[in-house]
């Protein structure tokens, strides 16, 4: 089984797949209504726990890699900083419940990997969540009442595209 990860201090995007890279769970971890950075870590570690119980047969994590570069327009370096930190946090947290080293894959290196092409100018979150309904079964996400996806459903694609990236990943390593 394959664990994919997309930590956010916001909404972390997690996905299982199983042996034959069939989606056993895809879903979102809401962190928005904790307080701090500490709060946050207590319910990621609360649920890595649950799910260790709940599919205890995991052999790799794989973790979106968190943006190495301040880039204009985008984050701020305060932000990015934070996101690095909890990441670092979060890759602790699977490192004592799964006794393992997870694994990074970067963004675009994973989109890659799994044949998504982001054509120039257009947003690849957006590209990302299209390719995924079209060509995922076992993938579904939730609407607003105005039709738009909803926030969680950009976080579950991108841990999903991660655990598919990790699965290509183990199966050239094998």
């Amino acid at each position: 089984m394959i664990l994919g990860l997309d930590i956010s201090t916001s909404i972390t995007g997690v996905t299982i797949l199983d042996e034959n890279e069939k989606i056993l769970c895809c879903e979102a971890w809401d962190l928005r209504r904790y307080k701090n950075i500490f709060e946050k870590t207590k319910e990621v570690q609360r649920k890595l726990r649950e799910f260790k119980t709940l599919y205890p047969n995991i052999e790799n994590v794989y973790i979106e890699q968190s943006l190495q570069s301040f880039r204009p327009g985008f984050s701020s370096a305060k932000t990015l900083l934070t996101l690095a930190r909890f990441n670092g946090i979060v890759s602790w947290l699977v490192c004592e419940t799964y006794y393992m080293e997870p694994e990074y894959i970067g963004a675009s290196s994973a989109r890659k990997i799994c044949g998504i092409k982001v054509p120039r100018g257009q947003k690849a979150k957006k590209v990302v969540l299209e390719f995924l309904l079209d060509n995922e079964e076992g993938f579904e996400v939730q609407y607003t009442k105005y039709g738009n996806p909803k926030p969680e459903s950009y976080d579950k694609a991108d841990s999903l595209v991660i655990a598919k990236a990790g699965y290509q990943l183990c199966k050239e390593k094998n």
